[in-house]
């Protein structure tokens, strides 16, 4: 990591839109370490699309970019290509997507440096937000802005609640280390279901049994993983058939990335294979959007009758 990135407060570079709090792709690529800037940066989600879906970043305004420009100026990091077009930027869970897509030197590192500060920034909101309420309503007693103040209180409440309660997240972000909350968090998902799971993954082992054991009675499991890579054996599979039943193995190379399908209805994708649980930084990421649960059923029904 070089002297001018170190030097670097990575809080000033978390900017408030769409009362979101977000980064510039800008900035994200000088951080990262990105070549050829936010080219870099566009050519990694357009190629891992389905991993940055639309709650993840977006795309400025022509206000929004106007209201931003004094804070570009003044922040210590420039876009030394020149802003050509509205520039894109990234909610918390994109910015830790991007660091599992990118192939730059300090892409980890400085990525665990970024999640510090958002979470820094959160927890500098709730514990000065009646502070920002006495300072506004000394200087404006208008009615609107009280009732922004609620609105926003209200969202920080939950978000904070969503982080508290596992039952409730969407998204989360996994470093190296934390195997029992990943564990834990997986056992969570897979507890959920009452008809019916279906995991993909091409390196599964005994760790991913051990989390389908801990299924309810009678859910049917299928399980499609690349023969070639997994780590099960036939004595595995019957052990846990004899002990578990409903397991059910497909075999394919097609697939890629990780997905977990819960009653055909959730659908969770995973930034690394069960078996690297807590051995590295990963995410968990539930796709809200059904178009893709509906696809990617679809590709497994042609697996399942081939």
């Amino acid at each position: 990591m070089n002297e001018i990135i170190k030097n670097i407060d990575i809080k000033d570079l978390i900017y408030e839109v769409r009362g979101k709090q977000v980064m510039l792709d800008s900035d994200l690529a000088f951080l990262y370490g990105c070549a050829n800037g936010t080219k870099t940066i566009n050519l990694a989600v357009k190629r891992n699309i389905e991993r940055f879906p639309s709650n993840f970043y977006f795309q400025l305004t022509k206000q929004e970019f106007q209201y931003l420009k004094f804070q570009f100026e003044t922040s210590s990091i420039k876009d030394h290509g020149g802003i050509r077009k509205l520039p894109y930027v990234f909610k918390e869970q994109g910015v830790a997507m991007l660091s599992s897509v990118l192939r730059t030197k300090n892409a980890a590192k400085i990525s665990i440096n970024i999640m510090n500060a958002f979470v820094y920034m959160r927890r500098f909101i709730n514990e000065n937000k009646d502070v920002f309420r006495r300072i506004i309503e000394i200087e404006n007693d208008a009615s609107y802005i009280k009732n922004a103040l609620i609105e926003h209180d209200n969202k920080i409440e939950e978000l904070f609640d969503k982080f508290n309660r596992k039952e409730d997240l969407k998204n989360k972000l996994f470093f190296d280390g934390e195997i029992y909350d990943a564990y834990s968090l997986l056992v969570d998902i897979i507890s959920k279901a009452n008809k019916e799971i279906i995991i993909i993954d091409n390196y599964v082992d005994k760790v991913t049994l051990d989390i389908l054991s801990k299924k309810k009675v009678n859910v049917m499991v299928l399980l499609i993983t690349d023969e070639n890579k997994s780590k099960l054996t036939k004595t595995d599979i019957n052990k846990f058939n004899s002990e578990y039943p409903l397991l059910k193995i497909k075999y394919t190379n097609i697939f890629h990335d990780r997905f977990i399908i819960i009653d055909n209805k959730e659908l969770y994708h995973l930034g690394a294979s069960l078996k690297d649980l807590g051995k590295k930084v990963f995410g968990i990421t539930k796709i809200e959007d059904q178009e893709f649960l509906v696809n990617l059923k679809e590709r497994i029904s042609k697996i399942m009758y081939n």
